[in-house]
């Protein structure tokens, strides 16, 4: 199933904008990393030279990563010890601009860190340091007050519960009602051999391993993954579930029955940790932002692809999204963007040194002047842009029976032609706004223009461009086009 890029386009325009709260455990993943070459001649073990050590934030702190990496506006409840790496933890997550305020220090607790010791890229050995005793009564009541102030101004609630204690019964029943009473979706990364304390969520995302122990049925096949799904869908009063299959993709269970396979998005696996992470985020903003479920799966599917090619517990870009949904799509529309994501790639290509042109217009009835101008365009520089009129602004300039073909349509064919690189449709009478936006070094219009007649001369001389005027084919146009078809077939009408 191919993804909807216009529609993942959409979604993460709207990232920024989601106010999402995260609950659960937060905990160091530290590396270790080096190279073996030798035995230790005190035991029979490799001797790993360390040449570098990397920490980062691990368990919820990885959600949290994620949304931070989207762009999400994030806050936090959660308890660490009042050691060393608590304190470290809240430093990492004031680095990522995150606010710690919603942690609890808890006295004599232990800080879980995770140490993994990799040679090259294989992990040879890890250490885990934690505890997973539950957080105290006092801490427990904490996060509960906190939540009730900070849910009533959140679009999503995210738990991420790795059994270290934080994500008690009492808390996670109250943080599912409270939720349900707000009409707050609420996301769930379970763990555990009972999930009874999330029913009532709107999504849980276990994996296989995972459901095989909260229902005690060995997932061998189909038949048993159905059975799993649909019974912890209808035990626990979920709106559905997502089983995450490793290597064979993802499963969707809904109340009614039904069953919704997705197959995997190929890519070389180098680690799965974090993968989840990356899931339970991605689900979770997908479903806040209106997406279906099935569509909310498909990216978080794609983001769990780019994640497990990475080494170590790994965030995905927006811009990584894009280009792996751009990968998958090879038809002329894979060219057509909105302004904002158009504007995204161009600050990449410029950064890389490339040389961006704009050109605009109607192109209602593709003629060969049409491509001669836009061909003569494209070798002016390594990228061109096409500001594309809607519909709606051709018939302001043109009149009500024009356009002769639909801005999809229009986009289509245009994105088709090799010298276009993408293709941007306009609303707004004159493409000024979106020249702004863009920021082009070359402006490209026809000769029929002056330099200060066209649109967004200013703008472009500005930060140092230039503007260039092309001659179109002689007697070449939409108009002559039109009056030869009404000439040739008058007789008949």
């Amino acid at each position: 199933m191919k993804i909807d890029r216009l529609l993942l386009e959409r979604f993460l325009l709207r990232l920024p904008k989601l106010r999402t709260l995260v609950v659960g455990d937060l905990m160091l993943d530290e590396y270790l990393w080096g190279k073996t070459e030798r035995i230790s001649p005190e035991a029979p073990v490799a001797i790993v030279d360390v040449s570098r050590d990397d920490l980062r934030l691990g368990g919820a702190g990885n959600v949290i990563n994620n949304l931070a990496t989207f762009g999400c506006q994030v806050a936090v409840l959660s308890v660490v010890g009042d050691d060393r790496d608590g304190h470290k933890l809240a430093d990492c997550l004031a680095a990522k601009g995150i606010a710690s305020s919603g942690i609890i220090f808890e006295s004599g607790r232990l800080t879980t860190r995770k140490t993994r010791i990799l040679a090259g890229h294989q992990q040879v050995l890890r250490i885990d340091r934690e505890i997973r005793a539950p957080i105290s009564t006092a801490s427990e009541d904490q996060i509960l007050a906190s939540a009730c102030a900070a849910l009533a101004h959140c679009d999503l609630l995210l738990l991420s519960d790795y059994c270290k204690g934080v994500l008690t019964d009492r808390i996670t029943m109250a943080l599912i009602a409270l939720a349900n009473q707000l009409r707050v979706p609420v996301v769930v990364d379970p763990k555990g051999e009972s999930y009874r304390k999330y029913r009532g969520a709107t999504l849980l995302t276990p994996n296989r391993k995972e459901a095989q122990l909260a229902t005690g049925i060995a997932i061998t096949d189909t038949t048993s993954l159905e059975a799993a799904g649909k019974a912890l869908c209808a035990s626990l009063a979920l709106n559905a579930l997502l089983i995450t299959r490793s290597e064979e993709g993802m499963s969707i269970f809904y109340p009614d029955g039904r069953h919704l396979p997705l197959p995997t998005v190929a890519r070389e696996v180098f680690d799965v940790s974090g993968a989840g992470d990356t899931v339970l985020a991605l689900m979770g903003v997908g479903l806040a932002a209106g997406l279906d479920f099935a569509q909310a799966a498909q990216i978080a599917n794609l983001g769990a692809g780019i994640v497990v090619a990475k080494l170590g517990t790994s965030t995905v870009t927006t811009d990584e999204l894009l280009r792996a949904a751009m990968s998958q799509d090879d038809e002329p529309q894979s060219k057509i963007h909105d302004r904002a994501i158009v504007a995204r790639f161009l600050s990449a290509e410029r950064e890389r040194g490339k040389k961006i042109v704009f050109t605009n217009g109607c192109f209602d009835l593709l003629h060969v002047g049409h491509v001669k101008y836009l061909q003569q365009a494209r070798r002016l520089g390594d990228l061109l842009v096409l500001g594309l009129n809607t519909d709606a602004s051709i018939r302001r300039l043109k009149g009500p029976k024009r356009p002769l073909i639909d801005e999809e349509e229009r986009a289509h064919i245009l994105a088709a032609l090799s010298c276009i690189d993408y293709v941007v449709l306009f609303d707004e009478e004159t493409p000024y706004e979106l020249i702004q936006l863009l920021r082009p070094d070359i402006l490209v219009k026809g000769g029929d223009y002056t330099v200060e007649g066209v649109v967004g001369h200013d703008l472009v001389e500005g930060w140092g461009g230039r503007v260039e005027l092309i001659t179109f084919v002689d007697g070449k146009s939409t108009t002559s086009t039109i009056e030869k078809i009404l000439e040739a077939y008058r007789d008949q009408a």
